[in-house]
């Protein structure tokens, strides 16, 4: 495919430091970008998305690549053989927002920042995801146990894995134990350097391996708040988080962190982990974990990167029959005390010691209500949504958020009860 001036004037414009044009050399691995890539990667973009800096939303790509497959398949074909990703499309808006129910907003830590993109490079990084996803699993770069951000590995892959090896360490009467954790600022913390000397040692395609290291390197971002001076800063370190590409790229830099555990198992889905040690007492399993803390500590610090303290939880499982008294042996953490918990929430669903299904779906019933307390409102008496139109709203809303955990919990029939009963007020 040629490539004209207008095109390289767009992508690699001449205040672009690198590369400069009479550097820039096809790499013979590059694998040709394809219509049908393209068009998957629109299919997975929805038209809702808000755009980046320059704000072109995904229904116009689609619209162009309906029209003329062509035009996108030559803007985005240069990027892929000259393994570059040019300063024009890794700018980015960050909104700053609130984080509900903080006590007090005057800390950092009490906001969220959403990252908005510019589509068009977006469309690049999910075919990017697709190659790499094919090539780390080819290549074993990914641990078995890791899930989110894989096709056919969602939350509910990695909470049944947990249960299922909860269940078959009960069988032979051992105690068993889990510590959940939570890798403080994950994908702010990914070290370009590397990231790029893992996948090099991996003999990942040098393609591929170059247009990360371009796609993660000189990235700027401007902060969107009220009174906000809309000044671009430099982002020195991290992956972008409204990536498409970023959570597979997370997912590769944390998978050293992984190790087997003997009469155990370590999970975990994206920055979120689980380790599970089973031996004759409670007292055991908690030196275990301590032991085993401390290795995946080591590990994550020779990356940079930290467990998020106040995150950190402990259960000790129990069977439904078991007459002894809930152990209470709490664990130390880098001099942090913590308790067991009775009830622990992890990727949407709660457990209980004695996996109990009652609390989830109890949880689920009291935001179902709340949900419908606020859709009635919607309708006011002559006034508002139409009725039928406020029932469709509350059918379509109560339903996912009543239901939500049912793929792998099975509510007692005491929380069904509830639930019907609620769900046939709403259908009246």
């Amino acid at each position: 495919m040629a490539i004209n001036n207008a095109l390289l004037d767009h992508f690699f414009p001449p205040k672009d430091p690198l590369p400069s044009r009479g550097r820039l050399k096809r790499n013979p691995s590059a694998t040709p970008l394809t219509e049908e890539e393209i068009r998957l990667a629109l299919s997975k973009s929805s038209p809702s998305s808000a755009p980046g800096p320059d704000g072109i939303p995904y229904s116009v790509w689609k619209r162009v690549n309906l029209i003329n497959p062509e035009i996108l398949l030559e803007l985005l074909s240069p990027l892929v053989a000259f393994r570059y990703h040019p300063l024009s499309l890794k700018t980015a808006n960050g909104v700053v927002l609130d984080k509900p129910g903080k006590a007090s907003y005057d800390s950092p830590g009490s906001f969220r920042i959403i990252v908005l993109l510019k589509t068009i490079s977006k469309i690049l990084e999910r075919v990017m995801k697709v190659r790499l996803s094919a090539i780390a699993r080819s290549k074993g770069l990914l641990h078995p146990n890791q899930c989110g951000s894989l096709p056919g590995l969602s939350s509910s892959n990695a909470c049944l894995t947990l249960m299922h090896e909860v269940k078959t360490l009960q069988r032979p009467r051992l105690e068993v134990s889990t510590l959940f954790l939570d890798i403080k600022a994950g994908f702010d913390n990914v070290n370009a350097s590397t990231l790029r000397a893992r996948l090099l040692a991996s003999r990942v395609p040098s393609y591929m391996v170059d247009w990360v290291s371009s796609f993660l390197s000189e990235r700027t971002c401007t902060l969107v708040f009220q009174g906000s001076p809309n000044i671009s800063s430099l982002v020195s370190v991290g992956t972008p988080p409204g990536s498409p590409i970023s959570p597979l790229l997370f997912l590769l830099y944390v998978a050293p962190l992984h190790m087997s555990v003997p009469r155990g198992l370590m999970v975990s889905y994206v920055d979120d982990f689980s380790i599970t040690v089973a031996s004759p007492s409670y007292r055991s399993n908690i030196c275990r974990l301590q032991e085993l803390f401390s290795t995946i500590a080591t590990r994550g610090r020779n990356i940079g990167l930290s467990f998020s303290v106040p995150k950190t939880e402990i259960i000790h499982w129990r069977t439904p029959s078991q007459r002894t008294p809930p152990s209470q042996a709490p664990i130390e953490l880098e001099n942090h005390l913590f308790r067991p918990s009775q009830v622990v929430r992890w990727l949407g669903y709660r457990f209980t010691p004695t996996l109990n299904t009652t609390h989830h779906y109890r949880h689920r019933l009291s935001l179902a209500q709340a949900v419908f307390s606020f859709v009635k409102r919607l309708s006011s008496p002559g006034a508002g949504v139409r009725p039928f139109l406020c029932h469709r709203i509350a059918s379509g809303l109560l339903f996912p958020i009543l239901t939500y955990g049912a793929d792998l919990l099975t509510p007692n029939y005491a929380a069904l009860r509830g639930m019907n009963g609620f769900w046939h007020r709403v259908q009246r």
